[in-house]
């Protein structure tokens, strides 16, 4: 199965980085992973929707050829970071032609603070509701980032937190197959 992960921080030292790479390792052999990246994206003006970017283009391209998205994503102010809510908007218009429908989504986060995360995802949820993703319920994970965590290299090292995140990426996968299995059928 291909699984597109979209990371909401723009910085290449983001902890929601080293989060999903510790998921990826994590993960069955049977997903594999590309990143869709956001960083490259002017801000969504609908003055454009006749003439797309070819970045949000791709961006659109890369969504649609997903089985599933993981959405790695930092709290800011309380909500989403904005870069993050950017592609979404390029990649859910012009209306009615959006291409995350019906594509099975899942949420993690990481931060460098214990209650990091919870606001963005509910936010995100909302928005993925509108957006027709399925997004898992349960387990959530938001990972507070510390030194018995993750190494200097941002490798994840405290084997509790692997077995959580094991659990998290088990629960992921069978969402993904039991949801592109309705979608199949329907």
């Amino acid at each position: 199965m291909q699984i597109g992960y979209i990371i909401g921080s723009l910085s290449e030292q983001s902890v929601n980085r080293m989060l999903t790479n510790a998921l990826i390792e994590l993960a069955d052999e049977e997903l594999e992973f590309h990143e869709i990246r956001i960083d490259e994206l002017p801000v969504y003006n609908y003055d454009l929707d006749d003439s797309f970017p070819s970045v949000a283009v791709e961006l659109k391209r890369s969504i649609a050829r997903s089985d599933g998205i993981l959405f790695a994503t930092p709290e800011y102010n309380r909500s989403i970071p904005g870069a993050l809510k950017n592609a979404i908007d390029w990649g859910s218009r012009p209306y009615g032609e959006s291409a995350f429908t019906g594509i099975p989504a899942g949420i993690v986060s990481a931060s460098v603070g214990a209650p990091g995360g919870a606001m963005a995802q509910q936010h995100l949820r909302n928005i993925l509701g509108y957006l027709d993703m399925p997004t898992l319920g349960q387990p959530e994970a938001f990972i507070h980032v510390t030194p018995e965590r993750f190494d200097e290299n941002g490798r994840l090292v405290d084997d509790s937190t692997k077995d959580f995140l094991s659990t998290w990426m088990s629960a992921f996968t069978n969402w993904v197959r039991q949801v592109n299995r309705h979608r199949v059928a329907a």
